[in-house]
């Protein structure tokens, strides 16, 4: 079976300056996509450029530039304390971001659209691994569900087409991710950028302990943010929920979603242990039990992208270290 997507193709990246548009940029460029020469393109206007929650404009934009492939990396994103006290501002411009973009998608005629969500989708307390079934099963995390809400929105925006219309959307729910170009705000960032920066500034400024959020004993998995790339890539050229077409296995999936996630899980003590390590701090690490916790546990199964014959292949010290290098290069003086 030939690919889905052509190298010829006119992708477009929205959020294509943020951390995992980037890896998918440079991962579409590594596999020989893009390349003007054949008659490829990649386009990736910046937030400045291209106001996607203006939908008129963007209107306008898609009349001119006529992409063929549509990949939606870009969000409102942020941890614990963000979601918590900007619940209107997490609803709201994802809405807007999503749902401009995947109905002008689906208006212009686009080959293939593909549609980034999150892990935090499913409820609290569902069963573990977290299978795509789970979806709306039970209860969200309280402390992230007006972002979920905006996700899930986007994931049945993505699946009504699909039925209603046969416009050819796929979705890939991934895990806790890191990598380079992360956010590293003190307050605003997730687990990893959040403990990498508070180790590097307690090493740098020789503090005797450094404050970390919760208990430490929530259990996640870290999937390296050129591992979902690689994901995104393969879904698109490989994957067709319901086609019966498809040489791969289990092609007759009754979702447009995927889970993506590796095959590990670890405390967030763990994580912690493992960067201090890394970064040299060498004074201790006190658990602020006050703070919020999140989900205690969220291990995806990716049964299904495993047995299509996808799987993760970055290795958490390796990635770590190959983060911490990047932070101390570019991101010392946020």
């Amino acid at each position: 079976m030939s690919n889905l997507i052509d190298l010829k193709d006119k992708f477009f990246i929205a959020g294509s300056k943020g951390m995992v548009g980037s890896a998918i940029k440079r991962t579409l460029i590594k596999n020989g996509y893009g390349n003007k020469k054949i008659g490829g393109e990649i386009l990736g206007p910046s937030r400045e450029e291209l106001d996607l929650t203006d939908f008129t404009n963007l209107k306008c934009w898609f009349k001119k530039n006529n992409p063929s492939i549509v990949i939606i990396a870009a969000a409102k994103v942020g941890g614990i304390y963000a979601n918590s006290n900007m619940p209107f501002d997490f609803i709201l411009e994802n809405l807007k971001i999503q749902n401009n973009l995947i109905e002008l998608a689906w208006e212009f005629g686009v080959k293939r659209l593909l549609f980034l969500g999150s892990s935090c989708i499913y409820p609290r307390n569902c069963p573990q691994p977290i299978s795509e079934d789970y979806l709306l099963s039970s209860p969200l995390e309280s402390t992230n569900e007006y972002y979920a809400i905006a996700k899930i929105a986007g994931i049945k925006l993505c699946e009504s087409l699909r039925k209603q219309h046969q416009f050819d959307s796929i979705c890939l729910m991934p895990t806790n991710l890191y990598g380079p170009g992360d956010n590293y705000h003190p307050l605003n960032s997730h687990v990893i950028p959040s403990l990498i920066r508070k180790f590097h500034k307690g090493k740098s400024e020789g503090t005797e302990y450094v404050e970390c959020w919760g208990s430490g004993n929530p259990l996640r998995e870290f999937l390296f943010v050129d591992d979902l790339a690689s994901a995104c890539i393969f879904a698109l050229e490989k994957w067709a929920p319901n086609n019966l077409d498809s040489d791969l296995p289990n092609h007759d999936s009754s979702t447009c979603w995927l889970n993506v996630g590796c095959d590990f899980e670890l405390s967030i003590k763990d994580v912690a242990l493992k960067i201090s390590k890394q970064i040299g701090y060498k004074g201790e690490i006190i658990w602020n039990n006050e703070m919020p916790d999140g989900t205690p546990r969220k291990k995806l199964d990716t049964t299904r992208i495993n047995n299509l014959g996808w799987v993760a292949t970055t290795d958490l010290d390796k990635g770590l270290e190959f983060t911490i290098k990047e932070y101390k290069n570019n991101h010392l003086k946020s």
